[in-house]
């Protein structure tokens, strides 16, 4: 049996976890996922409200090209991040802070070879995604604006996940909060003072996503007082391999995001017209809202079932996975409840009351919220998989979850029930998804050892 060298104790993730200390742990992180979300989410309410829902409905049209660099900056930062956390666990932290640095300047040039691509090949993609006459010059206008800011976007998804595994999320908090909150107010006065239309918008959001990105680059090239910080990079290509495949969950569930949203928008053309994607985009805008608890939540814990598993803390491996799996479930019925009774709220915030598009919007609102009784658990054990290393199993779980099933419902159930199989389709894919991550959980508990053990250890 290979040897383990003595885990690192100054880090906070080696404490002692109870409820309280887990759900303080990975607070920041939740709201810090929440903030993010409402970058979009707040683009389209003020592009509604100030410019007009076909504007709204091109916001959504482009949404896969940026979705595609975020799937990348994901897989690169959480690949990395489990690495990372079990090189501190085995306490090999000067390893562990050369191959951070390596990921961050690849990761910068993997954003700007995105920014490139984009701008060369923005016809081909617009006509690709589907972009009708009506749409494409608000499509187009806002694209180019926030495809150049795709560098900062990693370096802002990097800034999320690293200072969790450095042990202060509440730092990370604080300046996604404030990227947020300046976005909210940039997209105020960029569109309603300064009346620069849908290119405002994307301006307010690339600079949200630049101020806790270089917040974090200083901070890491400053700070020498925590876990990580950047040190002499020495090039690992069998790392950086490791790092994409162990991060290919997170690549896979945002490419199909691209490819789920494209498809949900040309059966929304097809079944409902562009009132249709109006209404698409307002529901998929409150899912990143409603599912960035979720994401929240594993992108949070997961660095702690990576150290513990470094560390071989069997026994708080086991209570971080059963208290993860509970409390997601909890979260689950509340976020139902919440999409019940707050339906007219949260269409409200996107479409004007009373219009054809709102009483589609809702109803669509409605059926679709079921799916955040599965959707949580779904994300966690995807995420868990990532922490122990195992992208294979993590990646498995999300291609079949948002490419597999949910391409196959949005391909079939429109068929029979017209315009509300579009609404159940994700419903149902989260369900069929549920019942392989419960196979998968249950096979490799002995393996990771998550689960009751019959021998004493």
């Amino acid at each position: 049996m290979q040897r383990r060298s003595k885990p690192m104790q100054s880090t906070k993730l080696a404490q002692k976890f109870n409820l309280p200390r887990l759900l303080l742990f990975v607070f920041p992180t939740i709201v810090m996922m929440v903030f993010m979300s409402l970058y979009t989410s707040v683009d389209g309410a003020f592009v509604s409200w100030l410019i007009g829902e076909d504007a709204l409905a091109a916001v959504n049209v482009v949404y896969p090209v940026m979705s595609v660099v975020l799937a990348l900056s994901l897989m690169f930062t959480s690949g990395a991040n489990a690495i990372i956390a079990r090189m501190l666990g085995e306490g090999q932290p000067e390893k562990a802070r050369r191959f951070f640095s390596l990921v961050y300047i690849v990761g910068t040039l993997m954003g700007i070879a995105a920014t490139a691509i984009t701008l060369l090949l923005m016809d081909s993609l617009l006509s690709l995604l589907g972009a009708t006459e009506t749409l494409y010059s608000y499509a187009r206008e806002y694209l180019t604006v926030l495809c150049l800011f795709a560098p900062m976007l990693f370096l802002q998804v990097g800034t999320q996940n690293f200072f969790v595994t450095e042990g202060k999320p509440g730092v990370g908090l604080l300046v996604s909060a404030l990227g947020g909150i300046t976005n909210i107010v940039l997209d105020y006065v960029f569109i309603a003072v300064f009346h620069m239309g849908i290119a405002g918008a994307a301006l307010a959001t690339g600079i949200g996503y630049m101020i806790p990105g270089l917040y974090g680059v200083c901070y890491f090239f400053v700070s020498r007082k925590g876990t990580l910080w950047f040190a002499k990079p020495e090039f690992e290509g069998g790392k950086l391999l490791h790092t994409c495949t162990n991060g290919s969950s997170e690549l896979v569930n945002n490419l199909s995001v691209a490819i789920t949203t494209m498809l949900f928008n040309l059966t929304m053309l097809r079944y409902a017209g562009e009132g249709g994607v109006a209404a698409i985009t307002v529901i998929l805008y409150v899912q990143f809202i409603q599912a960035a608890i979720y994401f929240g939540y594993s992108q949070g814990i997961a660095p702690v079932i990576s150290y513990k598993y470094g560390a071989g803390d069997k026994q708080q491996l086991r209570y971080v996975v059963k208290t993860s799996l509970w409390f997601l479930l909890g979260c689950s019925v509340l976020v139902i409840i919440l999409s019940v009774f707050g339906a007219d709220l949260a269409v409200s915030l996107f479409i004007r009351p009373g219009s054809p598009v709102y009483a589609l919007t809702k109803r669509g609102f409605l059926i679709f919220s079921s799916a955040y009784l599965f959707m949580g658990v779904n994300i966690f054990l995807s995420a868990m998989f990532t922490a122990f290393g195992n992208g294979a199993v993590s990646a498995l779980l999300s291609f079949l979850r948002t490419l597999v099933f949910l391409v196959g419902t949005l391909l079939l159930l429109p068929l029979w029930l017209g315009v509300d199989g579009a609404w159940i389709a994700v419903p149902v894919a989260e369900a069929l998804a549920l019942v392989v991550g419960v196979i998968c959980y249950r096979k490799y508990r002995a393996v990771y050892h998550y689960g009751k053990e019959k021998r004493n250890e």
